[in-house]
């Protein structure tokens, strides 16, 4: 799942807000909080929840002594749907419940690693040179200990809560999203007075150590995944035969390579163009204030979808990534096995757009096969306490700072529990070097600063305290 998470530590440490103390309760100390935040996400990490398998139990065990040592009570759940060794977890903390409960959503697996690529151990969940690192630091074990703590600062603080913080750590969030699937179906019931919810999918970019913006992301793209198949004849290469599927697949899929999808501006990708018009000057601001109208300009369409982000916000996108055909060179295949990655912007109908892509494969010898039904299409409205909340405790950090609406191309399990009516909002509490993006997510040594582990935690603090 998509986060821009390494920090530049003078950004933070200049940004950290003068005064965060609740208006009631004891003091926290966040020296000390950090400390044991380090503690438990190095120990987090070393409990492999490589998916497949997962061993998200082992995970929910860990933090459920956590949770229960602070005294809140927290439940293991959904062992016998999930499978061996994987479970859900759920916890929370009371408040008085003259509003509406806000949810922590976090998942406990990780993508696989390969040691031989990296410099330490994966799972070790080494502190060393200020840093956490292992597979899991920022993706997304990194964010549900910032959750963890704010949590638990808020208990010790004794700060009055209007609305109950109820704490979830998903199973299977990076292949199937079953455990937040199953949490949804089996119980509706401890999410009944939820009006919110926070977990991944909103950057706080850095570029070349100049803040960007503060991203929530109120939307989210959908998979649409296909496996395209054409069968053939098997012979040998050495006497072609019209009976190849191999190229028939290639001509379809061609076909679908030069198809340029039809550009869309949403409510919150106009939005978000517009906030970030600010930080660029002349032509180029004046484009982005009013996308809708610059595209269609020659040259601001070329150069805004020249950005392969805002590329991928402004339309449905088709990525051709799978071709597979004989395993040896002098053998035609009995079939030939294409995969796609296809993802949907929130407005689009998915049979539609599977149909016009059979139109233009236009080869009814190529069959189609869905291989995950897209999610319910995710949109959250921005006129909210808790959007207001993050606002207020962003400017807390960065006076005048953008606090804005990017789309999240990836996915997330944010659409899974928007269908019991939660606003949904993605949040990652880590401020971003954009360098360092795309080397730091699913890839080899991953870690998180201690000094970000810290500063996001508080940061979770405060958008908690404000949204009571």
């Amino acid at each position: 799942m998509m986060r821009r998470l390494l920090v530049l530590m003078p950004l933070i440490l200049a940004a950290a807000p003068a005064a965060a103390q609740p208006a009631s309760g004891r003091p926290v100390d966040w020296e000390a909080l950090r400390g044991e935040a380090v503690q438990i996400l190095s120990e987090y990490i070393r409990i492999n929840t490589t998916n497949a398998p997962g061993n998200e139990k082992a995970g929910a065990e860990y933090l459920a002594r956590i949770l229960e040592r602070e005294g809140i009570e927290a439940q293991i759940l959904d062992e016998e749907v999930l499978g061996a060794g994987r479970a859900n977890l759920y916890a929370r903390l009371r408040g008085d419940g003259s509003k509406r409960a806000i949810a922590l959503v976090h998942h406990m697996d990780v993508v696989p690693a390969s040691p031989q690529h990296w410099t330490v151990d994966p799972f070790a969940g080494l502190v060393r040179d200020g840093y956490v690192w292992g597979r899991g630091a920022i993706d997304m074990k990194g964010d549900g200990v910032a959750h963890l703590m704010a949590m638990i600062a808020l208990k010790r603080s004794g700060v009055r809560l209007t609305r109950d913080i109820v704490y979830i750590a998903n199973a299977d969030e990076e292949l199937g999203s079953t455990g937040a699937v199953a949490f949804v179906e089996r119980h509706a019931d401890l999410l009944r007075d939820v009006e919110y919810l926070i977990t991944e999918g909103g950057d706080i970019p850095v570029e070349n150590g100049r803040l960007q913006f503060y991203g929530v992301g109120v939307a989210e793209k959908r998979t649409l995944w296909q496996r395209l198949r054409v069968a053939g004849t098997p012979s040998h290469a050495s006497r072609p035969t019209r009976e190849n599927p191999v190229p028939r697949l290639v001509a379809a899929l061609a076909r679908i390579a030069q198809h340029e999808t039809p550009l869309e501006v949403t409510a919150g990708v106009d939005k978000y163009f517009r906030d970030i018009s600010r930080n660029y000057q002349g032509q180029q601001r004046a484009w982005l204030a009013d996308v809708r109208a610059a595209l269609g300009d020659p040259a601001a369409r070329e150069w805004i979808l020249s950005d392969v982000y805002w590329n991928a916000i402004l339309r449905n996108t088709i990525s051709l990534t799978v071709l597979t055909g004989s395993n040896k060179t002098n053998v035609i295949p009995a079939e030939a096995v294409a995969e796609i990655d296809i993802r949907l912007l929130p407005t689009a109908n998915p049979d539609s757009v599977l149909a016009a892509l059979k139109a233009i494969a236009a080869d009814s010898a190529v069959t189609w096969q869905t291989l995950m039904p897209p999610k319910a299409p995710l949109e959250n409205p921005v006129d909210t306490d808790l959007f207001r909340a993050i606002e207020r405790a962003a400017h807390d950090r960065d006076p005048g700072a953008l606090v804005t609406t990017p789309m999240f191309t990836a996915a997330s399990d944010r659409p899974t529990y928007r269908r019991l009516g939660i606003i949904t909002y993605g949040l990652d509490p880590f401020k971003v070097e954009n360098a360092e993006h795309q080397k730091m997510m699913h890839g080899n040594d991953e870690r998180l600063s201690i000094e970000n582990l810290g500063w996001g935690t508080r940061f979770i603090y405060d958008i908690l305290r404000y949204a009571q």
